[in-house]
């Protein structure tokens, strides 16, 4: 519960995805609260802790972190299996684990994390690189794919270098395109 409070959901967001009640949820988080040695539950929000069977407990680091590369992306979806059949049957992507309301899957080593639930608001593009842009559009349409459009150049670099893209949207509407970096000759 701590780690679902931390995520930044209510109590009834979590007791939806525990399947149990709000007052269990506020029973739980409350004795969190306590234990912990905090005195309410939006401390919860920047506790620094990690759980005693955690990778990170006890872990002390010796050198500030450095950002790396995109881990995660995260897409809120209304129709989780329908989703699931999109990105997995329809796109290939390789479907990692499906936990409650939640499904991930490998994008050529980061995470595309679908959430069931209503949209927050504007969803950020999903650009998929591709190494071939007409066969990736030809599978893509074969497959169901409505595209808005035919792909087309974006901008060609000094050196020849060629950026193509083709955009179309997943069955909740979200923008989503192919992109592919096209060499000269």
């Amino acid at each position: 519960m701590v780690d679902a409070v931390r995520l930044g959901l209510s109590n009834g967001e979590i007791a939806r995805r525990r399947g149990t009640s709000r007052d269990a949820v506020k029973f739980h988080v409350g004795n969190a609260v306590r234990k912990l040695g905090l005195t309410e539950r939006a401390e919860l929000r920047t506790w620094r802790g990690a759980a005693a069977d955690s990778a990170l407990a006890g872990r002390v680091s010796e050198e500030a972190p450095m950002l790396g590369p995109i881990g995660q992306v995260s897409r809120t979806v209304t129709d989780l299996d329908r989703a699931k059949a999109f990105y997995g049957d329809v796109l290939g992507l390789e479907h990692l684990y499906t936990f409650g309301d939640l499904a991930f899957f490998d994008c050529d080593g980061v995470r595309l994390f679908l959430t069931a639930g209503e949209p927050r608001g504007a969803e950020s593009v999903l650009y998929f690189t591709v190494p071939d842009i007409d066969a990736a559009y030809d599978s893509l349409r074969a497959r169901g794919v409505e595209f808005v459009g035919a792909p087309h150049l974006i901008f060609r670099h000094e050196s020849g270098v060629e950026e193509w893209m083709a955009f179309f949207t997943d069955p909740d509407g979200h923008p989503t395109a192919i992109m592919a970096r096209v060499q000269p000759g």
